[in-house]
């Protein structure tokens, strides 16, 4: 099963950022909606990301979700 957390995360490591530098890069670009860098590790943590955070954090991190039927 996709686990969204992880992939993040995963996504996270292989640029070289963490949770606190990612969010906080995000919030000096204008994006408000991301919650300060504790606040971001805290939604992972308890799995309660928005959709529309992790659509922020996938876009910042050059990559895009899809969704597509399963053959």
């Amino acid at each position: 099963m996709f686990d969204i957390y992880e992939e993040i995360k995963i996504l996270l490591i292989r640029k070289r950022l963490s949770m606190r530098k990612a969010a906080s890069k995000l919030r000096e670009n204008g994006y408000t909606k991301i919650p300060k860098a504790g606040g971001l590790s805290n939604k992972f943590n308890k799995k309660t990301i928005r959709f529309d955070e992790v659509q922020i954090l996938l876009d910042f991190l050059g990559y895009e979700l899809v969704i597509k039927e399963k053959k």
